[in-house]
């Protein structure tokens, strides 16, 4: 155990920390979306898909738990990280631009991170704090999208999902070692088509609710 918190009060294990941290987000995002995907088949089809996922019971909240575990120690890692390098600003390390150099993503990650965050809080304020004992989870997401400003903070919260995520995605295969030019540009390209269909993928979700 000592060895594991010596680790994780370094650097390198900071940066574990995140690639981990990471690539489960990554994993959610998939098969959260894959879920959500069941609002183009209507009410029932959306319905029946929360009720399976409430039949799980105490391994819904279970894995609930761990995945709120995981945010915040993703996000408490990564303020850190973001602290530590700022204070050494003047000694940045040197990018290595065959493994993705700087983009937008690798800019922006802070304070995408810090919005992602923002809109997490608003999204279980709208979705799972709310009281749905006489009503359909359906009903409370048709409800709310029927109201444009939802919509339009959703899509734009959606892009800034698909930029962190396109930085993200490679970027924990580099902190797993997997830094090499010959299956960098891969992993960039499958990171930038995982961003791309959750940006979108989860963006026009609202779109097609408010239109039903």
């Amino acid at each position: 155990m000592d060895w594991l918190i010596k680790t994780a009060g370094t650097s390198v294990g900071k940066k574990l920390m995140m690639a981990v941290t990471g690539l489960a987000f990554c994993g959610f995002l998939g098969t959260h979306l894959a879920g959500n995907l069941t609002l183009y088949g209507g009410a029932d089809a959306f319905n029946s898909y929360a009720e399976h996922l409430h039949a799980l019971g105490p391994l819904l909240s279970l894995a609930e738990f761990v995945l709120l575990a995981l945010f915040l120690v993703h996000i408490f890692t990564g303020l850190t990280l973001f602290y530590q390098n700022f204070k050494a600003r003047p000694e940045r390390y040197v990018v290595n631009r065959a493994a993705g150099g700087r983009t937008p993503g690798s800019r922006t990650m802070p304070y995408t991170g810090i919005l992602i965050l923002a809109f997490v809080i608003y999204h279980l304020i709208n979705f799972h704090f709310v009281d749905k004992s006489n009503t359909t989870i359906f009903a409370v997401v048709s409800g709310t999208f029927s109201d444009p400003l939802p919509v339009v903070l959703y899509i734009a919260a959606m892009a800034v999902v698909a930029v962190h995520v396109s930085h993200g995605f490679w970027s924990l295969f580099q902190t797993f070692g997997v830094n090499h030019p010959k299956y960098m540009p891969a992993v960039m390209a499958v990171g930038l088509l995982f961003s791309i269909a959750v940006g979108v993928g989860f963006g026009l979700l609202p779109v097609v609710v408010s239109m039903m």
